[in-house]
């Protein structure tokens, strides 16, 4: 596969579900030329709410996918839990593969709070997850993170269940704040699931103006970008294709696809 790797290739991406889209989003408009394969693997989510091993066993299975069937020249996996459980695995079994994962923004939220008090939401399986507690061990002299599992709510996003956000957010803002920009109160609150900027009306609603929310996929869109120029992949030319797949619901993919990108697209289904 490495050999082969050609710039017409398209870029893959990977997410249990559609919360991956906020990062597909990121990479159109930092790689607007790039064809990329957006695989949502909705048929075996939630990942955020199982153990390692089953999200280990399905990456790897997502990746071989990506790999044998679309050629794919890079991969992003689009899912903290994924990313958290199973990338170093994946680094290894595909050392010439550029290769990025997403992990909460702990780092960029330290140098931007003024309060030192930071909100953390994300899954149980990410904020749980040995990487994310090494990332936070290695930034506890520079900021205090509260860390607040949000089960159900990435979920709650990919049915696209209007009032069980509503609720969710409210449920889980309530006992992470108090927020604000004066002592003791959050005023930096990190998005650790790429399902939530989706849900970002209903938490503003609960953090106020003046708090910073922080998402990854801008970043994660400049570094795909720095890995293909390294690698020499980087598409000169292109109209900057999109397929969709998925595991679970066409329907649910194209609806938020339209949703949240305007991309009339139709998914095609995958059983494997």
């Amino acid at each position: 596969m490495t050999r082969s790797a050609r710039p017409s290739g398209p870029v893959g991406i990977f997410d249990s579900g559609v919360g991956g889209l906020s990062v597909l989003r990121a990479l159109r408009a930092e790689l607007p030329r790039e064809d990329f394969v957006y695989l949502a693997d909705s048929g075996f989510a939630p990942y955020g709410e199982r153990g390692d091993d089953y999200v280990i066993a399905r990456t790897r299975i997502v990746v071989q996918r990506l790999l044998q069937n679309h050629q794919v020249k890079a991969l992003v996996i689009a899912c903290n839990t994924a990313t958290a459980a199973a990338i170093h695995l994946i680094r290894a079994e595909y050392p010439h593969l550029p290769l990025v994962g997403v992990e909460p923004a702990l780092k960029p939220a330290a140098a931007l709070s003024k309060t030192r008090r930071i909100g953390v939401i994300g899954t149980r399986g990410t904020l749980g997850s040995a990487k994310v507690r090494t990332l936070h061990d290695s930034l506890k002299d520079q900021a205090e993170f509260v860390l607040m599992p949000c089960d159900g709510l990435a979920d709650a996003i990919e049915n696209d269940d209007a009032a069980q956000i509503a609720q969710l957010c409210a449920r889980y803002m309530q006992a992470l704040g108090p927020f604000g920009r004066e002592e003791g109160q959050i005023d930096t609150l990190v998005l650790g699931c790429t399902h939530y900027p989706f849900a970002q009306r209903h938490l503003a609603l609960h953090v106020g103006a003046g708090v910073h929310m922080i998402e990854t996929g801008a970043p994660v869109a400049r570094q795909t970008r720095r890995l293909l120029e390294a690698a020499g992949l980087l598409r000169a030319g292109g109209d900057g294709r999109i397929t969709l797949l998925t595991s679970g619901s066409q329907q649910t993919l194209e609806a938020a696809a339209q949703r949240w990108l305007q991309l009339d697209v139709i998914a095609n289904s995958l059983h494997f």
